[in-house]
């Protein structure tokens, strides 16, 4: 019987990552959780293992700090090679995405490929953001919308549901982009491949605690990167 598995980026997320686990184990879909952690100093990867014993939380561990779009391909890599999980939840470790929101994603890919869990679909569901980081976002969502014709008003959410019929297709080899540019890619990407998407509004909650990863070196990446992704040929 396939099992769900939710993938959870992590570098620095000690208190966080302690507080979701137990969250997401007490669901009823009896997910198992994948953590990807960059070697976070702070001790995230041991708070992972404390949930060992489980029988449903695993660690992955990478040397190195390498950013939030090759930590995704890791654990994309690692539940390709294990058949028995489907589906596919990626999520965020802060709580900025509910986790009492993972079923109704999960629900919604009984008629999909790809389920986004969005801010902008049903209006702006965003809280505690400062103004300027929301209008960053929101208009970020319009140019990469505009670019590459994505039908979707929430291409950068990193709060995603996967058929794994779909992540299947995926060249995981030729992602190189990170950050908001990452999550466009892949969902650009899957709908080349002709996958059914769609959009599940959510209430995005700034993080409980911990610091922020996002940097202008990622705003300017994506906004270069939709190009990239749209005109493959040209670059």
């Amino acid at each position: 019987m396939s099992k769900p598995l939710i993938i959870i980026p992590t570098y620095n997320e000690f208190e966080n990552i302690g507080n979701i686990i137990p969250r997401l184990l007490a669901l009823p879909l009896e997910a198992s959780i994948l953590v990807v952690d960059d070697s976070s100093p702070d001790g995230t990867g041991d708070a992972v293992l404390s949930f060992k014993d489980t029988g449903r939380v695993h660690l992955l561990s990478r040397p190195d700090k390498n950013g939030l779009g090759q930590a995704y391909v890791a654990g994309f890599t690692w539940v390709l090679e294990r058949p028995e999980f489907d589906p596919i939840i990626q999520m965020d470790a802060d709580f900025s995405h509910d986790p009492d929101s993972v079923p109704a994603l999960v629900k919604e890919l009984a008629e999909h490929d790809l389920v986004i869990g969005s801010r902008y679909v049903s209006g702006v569901n965003v809280v505690n953001w400062p103004l300027q980081r929301l209008m960053l976002s929101w208009f970020a969502n319009k140019y990469s919308k505009i670019i590459t014709g994505l039908p979707v008003e929430d291409a950068t959410g990193g709060f995603k549901a996967f058929r794994r019929s779909a992540l299947k297709k995926l060249d995981l080899s030729s992602i190189r982009s990170d950050g908001y540019s990452f999550q466009i890619e892949v969902t650009y990407k899957l709908y080349k491949a002709k996958c059914s998407l769609t959009e599940v509004p959510i209430v995005f909650i700034d993080r409980h605690s911990g610091t922020s990863k996002m940097s202008r070196s990622i705003v300017w990446e994506a906004a270069w990167m939709v190009w990239h992704i749209r005109f493959p040929w040209l670059f």
